[in-house]
């Protein structure tokens, strides 16, 4: 469980990195993101995912 907490922390100190030193990339990126389909955002994401998983396969290995 202390990992989980550790993975979302991580992730804060990333998101709040991204945006304190670039703080209009993240609007941007919606911007963009509103204009592609579901479909290839649900790719996206279940790509995100196995890279994700695999990531951690290879780190815990």
């Amino acid at each position: 469980m202390s990992d989980l907490l550790t993975a979302l922390a991580l992730v804060f100190v990333i998101e709040g990195c991204i945006l304190a030193l670039f703080p209009g990339a993240p609007a941007a990126l919606y911007r963009q993101l509103s204009e592609l389909r579901p479909e290839t955002l649900r790719v996206v994401g279940l790509v995100a995912v196995v890279l994700g998983v695999f990531c951690v396969w290879l780190l815990r290995a």
